[in-house]
């Protein structure tokens, strides 16, 4: 055994030797045990590793990575766009508010017109795919779960219990616990919770990311597939099987499922019933709708169910995008992978203070940014309809987001006649009208925002799903600032903590639809 180990330890150090020949994928050694094999790479070979987690896909395929926000074409792009838009709005500000209006107003409605259609497609498209007979312990493959943590050692206790939880052969799950290298307050937590997991240190290296971590862990998973948890993620007992029985009834090209989210605490103060809302129409509806159109999926954060050889095939996680998880839904789709939803459902607590919302949906709202600047550089080859889905849903989005407070300002400054330049009569009668759409697609929001029971155990009060409407608005606050982001740290990954909420994260209510 020593001797085989020392000579596959040549022959990685030989192979480590030049770390920008190219992102050849990391091997473990061979026939280790579990601590030897930890323990091992990380004291011969972390450094490579790292380099691998951070650099792997920008090595491979540099025009799908967001390490490069812009590309020259597009800085200069945007910098001709705002030159000319600047000088004729000196020479013809009338004509250039009608225009802005115009094309903010046909962008918004028809963002908000996808996503009925998809709330449509999802109300009347076949019920769900059955997930096949349960299939025996010993018919079960290895199932790895990993989980990154950073400054989470006050929910590390419900964690462990939570997984613990888990409906799975304990002989075929590996949990790994990921862990930054300077989190000690963590990392001592993990060390006394006990338990069946095996803890991985990731070192210290910029941009400090959570996909990073996640591309870290990676190396050391032995599981035929991968799920990806949150610290304050409770999932049902069943999730890993279920995914599993889904799996073999999918053709290969399914590489991923993505269960749905919960909120738990959504009674506990209004961002939290908003952002509640927010999930019940993402997770359970626009999502859905894409699946049964059998258009690409943005992934959630959490809850991602992977085929590991497809998630190694398209290069994992793109550690410069702070939410790596639509970015990767995406790259699957370009890469001629296919997305679906899980019948499954994790519940989660959601922010409780303005200011942890605001980090979380800036950085959000920063990562579709970067994921449309990304995509957008060429069509997702043989396919221009799964190009063209990207840019309604998430740019429709992005848009809605930005031009919602601007809109809103033309509507009321037009209503009260406060336009004195010349033919600011039709400039009036534009915003009037696009107030006319915008009023309709608020109300046809908060509407999408009343369905479904999400985290109130009933269906939600009137006064919460019109409430959505000013929600949105917070959101648009949200979004100028990704784009400041965006231009002045873009790779800066703001931490949303966790187990602040004061309640226990559970399972209150079923979540089956």
């Amino acid at each position: 055994m020593r001797n085989r180990t020392q000579a596959w330890a040549r022959r990685q150090s030989r192979s480590t030797s030049g770390q920008c020949n190219g992102p050849r994928r990391f091997e473990l050694p061979p026939k280790l045990e579990r601590a030897q094999t930890t323990l091992e790479v990380d004291q011969r070979f972390r450094e490579r590793i790292l380099h691998e987690a951070t650099y792997a896909l920008w090595l491979r395929s540099p025009a799908l990575s967001a390490r490069r926000t812009f590309t020259p074409a597009q800085a200069a792009g945007l910098v001709i766009l705002a030159t000319l838009l600047g000088a004729l709005s000196l020479a013809r500000p009338s004509q250039v508010g009608m225009a802005l209006i115009v094309i903010m107003s046909v962008g918004f409605v028809l963002g908000m017109i996808f996503r009925l259609a998809l709330a449509w497609a999802q109300a009347r498209t076949p019920a769900r795919i059955r997930d096949g007979a349960r299939p025996r312990d010993s018919d079960l493959p290895t199932y790895t779960v990993l989980v990154p943590l950073y400054h989470e050692a006050n929910v590390l206790a419900e964690l462990v219990d939570a997984l613990a939880g888990l409906d799975y052969p304990r002989d075929r799950l590996q949990i790994l616990l990921v862990l930054e290298e300077d989190d000690t307050q963590t990392r001592a937590a993990a060390a006394l919770s006990g338990g069946a997991f095996e803890i991985i240190v990731v070192p210290r290296g910029e941009p400090r990311t959570k996909p990073k971590a996640c591309n870290y862990a990676l190396h050391f998973a032995r599981g035929d597939y991968v799920v990806i948890y949150d610290a304050e993620d409770r999932p049902e007992p069943d999730q890993l099987r279920r995914a599993v029985m889904r799996f073999r009834n999918e053709p290969a090209q399914t590489a991923c499922l993505q269960a749905r989210l919960q909120i738990t605490n959504a009674r506990q103060r209004w961002i939290a019933a908003m952002f509640a809302l927010d999930y019940q129409i993402w997770f359970t509806i626009l999502l859905q709708g894409l699946d049964r159109l059998g258009l690409p999926i943005p992934l959630g954060g959490t809850s991602n169910h992977f085929r590991i050889s497809a998630l190694r095939d398209v290069g994992a996680w793109d550690p410069f995008n702070v939410t790596e998880d639509a970015d990767l839904g995406m790259r699957l789709a370009r890469l001629g992978y296919r997305v679906s939803m899980l019948d499954s459902t994790t519940f989660e607590e959601a922010p409780i203070e303005f200011t942890a919302w605001l980090r979380q949906r800036t950085r959000w709202l920063k990562g579709y940014m970067q994921t449309l600047l990304v995509h957008g550089r060429r069509c997702m080859p043989g396919n221009r309809r799964n190009t063209l889905c990207m840019l309604a849903f998430l740019g429709g989005g992005v848009w809605s987001a930005l031009v919602n407070p601007v809109l809103w300002i033309a509507f009321v400054t037009s209503s009260v006649g406060t336009w004195d330049a010349e033919g600011s009569e039709s400039l009036e009668e534009f915003a009037c009208a696009s107030g006319a759409g915008l009023f309709a697609a608020n109300m046809a929001l908060a509407s999408l925002a009343g369905l479904g029971r999400n985290g109130f155990g009933r269906r939600c009060p009137v006064w919460v799903a019109v409430g959505f409407i000013a929600y949105w608005v917070l959101i648009s606050v949200a979004a100028y600032r990704a784009v400041w982001h965006l231009i002045f740290k873009a790779h800066h990954w703001e931490k949303t903590p966790h187990g602040v909420c004061g309640v226990v994260v559970g399972r209150p209510y079923a979540a089956r639809s």
